[in-house]
């Protein structure tokens, strides 16, 4: 399988050129920056700071695609979006880790998944993705006594908060519930704010230095509490996760699937 990579100057960009560089099911086949970038025409490999691969960086996404059976994005919502229209056009694979959506634009990605195979999720690694699971579980068990907390972690390059990542463990928390997490969240607190509301489902933000990312979902409740931890030490785990999203939909037929429904087939 061709993949290529868009924002392949970034710190996921970088680890997704070497984790398909090393892999051998897979093939690198471009990479995109901007057109005015200054790495347009060197190559990949050497941004990457691997081998040099004989590919050379390239301003046009439309190519890109054109060259790939499936492109791997970790970039902002508004060129995903752009980058889902194209795989629609194209009938080409896209597989995204990009956060920071609305509820509109993740219904532009879905229309777009009917003419091709979409894989979106806030996180791509499995150990994130497994615990969402215990998450939704264990919210099923517990009554609103407990009180759920999202608490999370990003380097200050960080620009969207809460993470891609703390919501998906919302959205877990709150399936577990069956209540929609927009009717139960709360993303912030400041001043005199009263009492917590039972039932509420809260999202703590630190953000600073360079961690990759930690997430801890709490149940607390009076006279014990539980914590469920994840913690990220390398950007190789996503990328993994990523071309292992890439190959499991080459014989997938057109739709929009997460990582759990990578993870939970063969």
């Amino acid at each position: 399988m061709k993949i290529g990579i868009v924002g392949c100057t970034g710190r996921m960009g970088k680890a997704l050129i070497e984790e398909i560089y090393l892999n051998k099911n897979c093939e690198l086949s471009g990479g995109a920056v901007r057109p005015d970038s200054d790495f347009v025409g060197l190559d990949i490999g050497t941004l990457a700071g691997i081998d040099s691969v004989g590919i050379n960086a390239g301003g046009s996404l439309e190519n890109l695609f054109e060259n790939s059976d499936a492109v791997i994005d970790f970039s902002k919502p508004e060129v995903t979006l752009r980058c889902a229209k194209i795989a629609s056009n194209h009938s080409k694979i896209l597989v995204s880790g990009t956060t920071g959506f609305s509820q509109a634009e993740i219904k532009q990605l879905k229309d777009y998944a009917k003419n091709t195979a979409i894989i979106w999720s806030g996180n791509m690694s499995m150990g994130i993705n497994i615990l969402s699971s215990v998450v939704e579980q264990v919210a099923s068990i517990l009554d609103d006594s407990f009180d759920i907390e999202v608490v999370e972690m990003h380097h200050c390059h960080k620009v969207d908060a809460p993470s891609g990542t703390a919501l998906l463990l919302g959205d877990a928390a709150a399936k577990g519930r069956e209540v929609p997490l927009g009717d139960v969240a709360c993303k912030s607190r400041d001043g005199i704010i009263g009492s917590r509301p039972r039932g509420e489902i809260g999202f703590s933000t630190i953000r600073g230095g360079d961690v990759v990312g930690e997430h801890t979902v709490m149940f607390a409740g009076d006279g014990e509490r539980i914590e469920f931890t994840h913690k990220a030490s390398s950007r190789k785990i996503f990328a993994k996760g990523g071309v292992r999203a890439a190959l499991w939909a080459k014989n997938k037929q057109t739709g929009f699937y997460s990582m759990k429904d990578v993870l939970m087939s063969k």
